[in-house]
């Protein structure tokens, strides 16, 4: 609210636009002083930022404001620029001025003036109000309209963006955009991985440096990598292309050549010269899939481009260039590899600043479902047809599929290729309860053909799954890693009785029971189960 002394405006005098114009000055419109003739708009104090050399035009401005505005107290502050165009030290000079000025905002109501002085002066001033350095509100003058008054408009903005309902709704919308792009659009339900996507969406925007997302095969890295190019393409972060590789589909000169580029010649076949990957991927995104997997040369290679953006082409005597960001994906402990010697670490550090472990599929099985419906869209859209599950068989499907049964080892590159088949094979586009009963036959003797001989430490359900079925989905998780290893210490023995002296070993040295035969046949049957069942590879 204004004092009765008015306010207290900071202003750049306009060099041009506040000049006077012979006799007929009245009828232009000059910024300051068009501002004190608003009969609206008190201003008590008006301190001119000016330069030496604008001495006269500051005396003939301050004559007419006193003219039109009495009330009006004009102050001159010289401020000296060598280059009112350079950034650093127009920001200085106004941050200097700042502290010097030392407006009270319980006793200056103050306005700084948008309008006047350089785009440079104007965002200086800008950043300066908004950081609170100049305790004070904007003022937006603007020219006359039509046949308005020659004073023109005038508007205060205030920057407590919290009040801006519409502006806050709007960085909300463009977060939750961000995010839905990231996520292919799928409406995932999983909290941890969603979480995720939320500390992903926040990073890409705002830094250049590596990503290094971990995770399973087939739990979605190179899909996210590509989400993440698009999102920074989308909000023109990068101007560049996305380029991917595999590292594990090359090996020695060959990486270094698809990589780094090769000159014609370095090596027997290079009948052409190469550019390589990193020069392609200049000013946008390189994915590197499967990072662990190149050799320790080519390590240290990335590493340097990484720090110098500079590396050597394979036979070239002169370095080349490329400014990219990488994003890097493994599925490899690669703090083990280093300890290995398998992999640098100090390409590991440099890599590791932002790193994203992407859950697998069972780990949030909870999102099955709008995957399920994803995949659906995504071979429509291929096919040019539509395909869908009548109630039936899509309840069979999402109850198979969520259950302990579903074991989903490939994660989303096991769901795809399901939901393929099941849309190829679909008559009339509709996908029945008999198409869905050999699916899941066919998921099963995979999973299970896998676990034929399983050995200690493979997977509880893949081992389990053989023996109880259906059955499986109905056991506690606690339970399933207790009768996995019954089971796996069974598979071991030639007899109950020594399977049972094994499994009970610690209660037999404390006497507290001897039938281990006994015991161990009545666990079993808790699961329906007998020696016959388990015993047999």
């Amino acid at each position: 609210m204004a004092t009765t002394r008015g306010h207290t405006v900071i202003s750049f005098l306009g060099a041009q636009l506040d000049r006077p114009r012979g006799n007929d000055r009245w009828d232009h419109w000059r910024p300051n002083v068009a501002m004190c003739q608003h009969e609206d708009l008190l201003i008590g104090r008006l301190v001119l930022l000016t330069e030496r050399r604008f001495g006269r035009l500051f005396e003939e401005v301050a004559a007419d404001i006193r003219a039109v505005s009495p009330e009006t107290t004009v102050e001159r502050r010289d401020l000296p620029l060598r280059d009112p165009w350079d950034f650093e030290e127009v920001f200085d000079k106004l941050f200097q001025f700042s502290r010097e000025l030392r407006l009270d905002p319980e006793r200056d109501d103050a306005l700084v003036h948008m309008t006047t002085g350089t785009h440079v002066a104007q965002i200086c001033l800008y950043l300066l109000t908004e950081t609170r350095r100049f305790p004070a509100r904007l003022l937006q003058t603007g020219p006359p309209t039509g046949k308005g008054p020659s004073r023109g408009t005038w508007q205060i903005i205030d920057l407590d963006l919290s009040r801006f309902d519409r502006i806050a709704q709007r960085f909300a919308e463009e977060q939750q955009e961000g995010q839905s792009l990231l996520k292919s659009g799928i409406d995932t339900r999983n909290a941890s991985f969603n979480e995720l996507i939320t500390q992903v969406e926040r990073v890409a925007p705002a830094s250049a440096a590596p990503i290094l997302l971990m995770g399973p095969t087939g739990a979605g890295k190179s899909q996210l990598a590509r989400r993440i190019f698009e999102l920074k393409r989308q909000r023109h972060l990068i101007t560049g292309p996305f380029v991917e590789v595999n590292c594990a589909t090359i090996r020695g000169d060959a990486a270094h050549s698809t990589l780094f580029g090769h000159e014609r010649g370095a090596f027997t076949g290079a009948l052409q010269r190469r550019p390589g990957l990193l020069r392609a991927a200049d000013k946008g995104l390189l994915f590197l899939d499967e990072i662990g997997e190149l050799g320790l040369d080519e390590q240290a290679m990335l590493l340097r481009a990484l720090e110098e953006k500079r590396f050597l082409p394979l036979g070239s005597d002169k370095e080349a260039q490329s400014d990219f960001q990488l994003v890097a994906g493994t599925n490899r402990d690669l703090g083990r590899a280093v300890a290995r010697g398998a992999f640098r670490e100090d390409l590991l550090a440099r890599i590791n600043l932002w790193t994203f472990r992407l859950p697998g599929l069972r780990d949030r099985i909870e999102d099955l479902e709008p995957n399920v419906d994803f995949e659906l869209e995504q071979f429509s859209a291929r096919a040019g047809r539509r395909v869908h599950f009548n109630a039936e068989a899509r309840a069979a499907y999402l109850q198979f599929a969520t259950a302990g049964t579903g074991l989903w080892r490939g994660n989303f590159r096991d769901l795809n290729a399901s939901i393929t088949r099941l849309c190829t094979l679909a008559s009339g586009g509709r996908i029945t309860e008999k198409d869905v009963d050999g699916e899941l036959g066919r998921l099963q003797a995979d999973w299970r053909r896998d676990d034929d001989d399983p050995a200690p430490g493979a997977d509880d359900d893949a081992l389990l799954s053989g023996l109880l079925g259906g059955r499986l989905a109905q056991v506690d998780r606690f339970d399933r890693v207790q009768l996995a290893e019954v089971v796996r210490t069974c598979r071991r023995h030639r007899s109950l009785s020594a399977a049972g002296r094994e499994l009970f070993a610690a209660s037999r040295a404390r006497k507290s029971s001897s039938n281990d035969t006994d015991r161990l046949r009545k666990y079993l049957s808790r699961f329906d189960l007998d020696w016959s069942k388990v015993s047999r590879a």
